[in-house]
């Protein structure tokens, strides 16, 4: 995961995306509901490994969420 968080650090034409992906992703009142941390449900997160790579044990690569912020970023205009 770190280096998904630093291929996106190293584009910052892609942070407006990755931080509307992660706002739309996070669950309203993830304060109330362990882990306590603001991210997406983890039923989302294996549905998404599963439909991009068909397998939810698959390592995430980041030219992958790279290339998926940017047509997030398309898709916002």
């Amino acid at each position: 995961m770190a280096e998904v968080g630093a291929a996106i650090l190293a584009r910052p034409a892609l942070w407006r995306s990755a931080l509307r992906q992660w706002h739309r992703t996070t669950p309203a009142g993830w304060w109330h509901r362990r882990p306590f941390l603001p991210v997406p449900p983890a039923e989302y997160l294996r549905f998404r490994l599963v439909t991009q790579y068909g397998d939810a044990s698959r390592p995430v690569a980041a030219a992958d969420v790279l290339n998926y912020l940017a047509w997030c970023k398309l898709q916002d205009r």
